[in-house]
């Protein structure tokens, strides 16, 4: 499946090259782009009538994110997560904590794209992405603007999400990496230092030398509450080596004891805003996670 605009998508067939608009069958069908659907035509040829998708092909993996109060799937089948940010307007840390975790729950590889390097304030950016860079994330500087061809060796052969929050510049990225794609771009609101929703549904773009991209709507918050207490745990790379080493099993990492994480903290180890994400999704969790 190649796009999604809620209960409309559109469908590229196995053989050949021209998408075919469909409508889902039934509420409890809820494809996302990268899904392998089966669809039924209409019996006087395809072109007379929408398709129908009838059921969807179990997947390798599934991005969401999921509140206390709803779940919003992003794309599915993927190879890899590439995280965008920008110098402007400001970029949330936590965001990034956040889409680095859920990524890292689905197996997935994932990188920072750090864009608009052309406007000044670089170096303050890299400092504040240092913690994920010291964590293995590969934090990758690009000009959207003036190309991105750097970008695409990385890219080849991969099924990437690129995700982030508005006015990140995700639209002008596809744009420069595949110049047919024609992808919609907004202004920035200097006011509220935020970017104006452009990207409304989602999208897959094949990529010249192989590969595709999926563009998402641009998110402010990004829930975990899929995860449980251990899962999340796993998620956080630099916390892995240290399950099982707290005197208490269902340790927080706020106050308690030998805790092995809080000894991470004050020895440099971890991160201070890295722990500061992990109490702020264990204060998001329902009841009995």
């Amino acid at each position: 499946m190649v796009a999604t605009f809620g209960r409309h998508v559109e469908v590229m067939p196995d053989a050949g090259d021209t998408a075919i608009g469909c409508v889902v069958r039934g509420r409890r069908l809820e494809p996302v782009c990268g899904d392998r659907v089966r669809l039924a035509l209409p019996a006087e040829g395809r072109d007379a009538a929408q398709g129908v998708i009838e059921s969807i092909e179990p997947r390798r993996n599934l991005m969401f994110r999921r509140d206390a109060f709803r779940e919003k799937l992003l794309a599915s089948n993927l190879d890899a997560v590439l995280c965008v940010v920008a110098l402007q307007p400001a970029f949330s840390e936590d965001l990034v904590s956040r889409c680095l975790i859920a990524a890292e729950a689905a197996g997935l590889d994932m990188a920072i794209a750090l864009n608009k390097i052309d406007l000044p304030g670089e170096d303050a950016a890299r400092g504040r992405l240092a913690p994920f860079a010291a964590l293995g994330y590969p934090v990758i500087g690009v000009s959207a603007r003036e190309g991105a061809g750097h970008l695409l060796e990385r890219l080849a052969g991969r099924r990437t999400l690129l995700i982030g929050q508005s006015g990140m510049g995700k639209s002008t990225l596809i744009n420069a990496l595949v110049p047919q794609a024609r992808a919609a771009t907004g202004d920035i609101s200097i006011a509220l230092d935020s970017g104006r929703h452009t990207t409304t549904s989602s999208r897959l773009y094949a990529l010249p030398a192989g590969g595709d991209l999926l563009d998402s709507p641009g998110l402010q918050a990004f829930g975990l509450a899929h995860l449980d207490r251990r899962q999340l745990a796993s998620a956080f790379r630099e916390f892995r080596a240290l399950m099982g080493q707290c005197r208490f099993g269902d340790c927080a990492h706020r106050s308690e004891p030998d805790c092995a994480v809080l000894a991470a903290v004050a020895r440099g180890d971890v991160h201070p805003t890295r722990l500061q994400t992990w109490h702020r999704l264990l204060d998001e969790r329902p009841r009995g996670y």
